[in-house]
């Protein structure tokens, strides 16, 4: 099972009551109205995610209506969340949303790890084995040098670089 959830520097962990969180959603817990819109659009990521790994896909693609307005909300994105937008949007079968947000990523940092991999995995959600392929030889070249960056967005999506590179070695 891949983890996507994740924390940003400076952000209260997810608990099982927070609303946007992990859980059920009771009434205590976080309270969204004080959550900055960065804050919310991370809770979202992480929602979306969740029922996406465990198969709850209308869920998952009715918290990833709500998370894509909030993305579109927050006006210049950086890296770390254009990939979280485009996971997002692959997630609930937005192919061309995430495919620019790779796009994105991609043409402000060529070899940028996530960038690289949201592009594979779009490829191979489309069917396109020979653009997978591509991306994921550009996935390995890139990964030594673009890991002693040690970016933060590397480390906070570290299980999804681990297993993208692990995938993209087993087909070679």
């Amino acid at each position: 099972m891949v983890i996507f959830a994740a924390q940003r520097a400076g952000q209260e962990p997810v608990t099982p009551s927070a609303p946007m969180g992990g859980g059920a959603g009771g009434a205590a817990g976080v309270d969204i109205s004080q959550m900055t819109p960065q804050e919310r659009a991370s809770r979202l990521f992480d929602r979306v995610m969740r029922l996406s790994e465990e198969g709850k896909r209308d869920s998952a693609a009715f918290f990833a209506s709500m998370a894509t307005g909030v993305y579109e909300s927050l006006g210049p994105l950086d890296l770390d969340m254009r990939y979280d937008y485009g996971r997002v949007a692959e997630v609930s079968g937005s192919l061309d949303l995430a495919q620019a947000q790779a796009d994105s990523i991609l043409r402000e940092a060529p070899d940028h790890l996530l960038g690289l991999i949201l592009s594979a995995s779009v490829a191979a959600a489309r069917g396109d084995e020979t653009r997978r392929a591509e991306f994921e030889r550009r996935l390995i070249a890139a990964e030594p040098a673009q890991r002693a960056r040690g970016l933060e967005e590397y480390l906070r999506h570290k299980a999804d670089i681990d297993n993208a590179i692990a995938a993209a070695r087993s087909r070679r």
